[in-house]
């Protein structure tokens, strides 16, 4: 997972927790759904950068 894209989930993950601890606190359920949403958004994200390196990994044992 390059850098950036671990820079980019993190800010994203982060943004929803906000987003739902603040639907929280003023009972806007339909704001802590969104932060819940971009939460798992960013664990796909980070999950899928996973398996590509995992794949570039795999790729180069047998290359080499």
């Amino acid at each position: 997972m390059s850098g950036m894209d671990k820079v980019h989930n993190a800010a994203e993950d982060l943004k929803g927790k906000v987003k739902e601890g603040v639907g929280k606190l003023t009972d806007n359920e339909r704001l802590e759904a969104e932060g819940q949403a971009d939460q798992a958004s960013a664990s796909a994200k980070q999950a899928g950068e996973k398996v590509k390196d995992a794949a570039g990994e795999v790729k180069d044992a047998f290359t080499n």
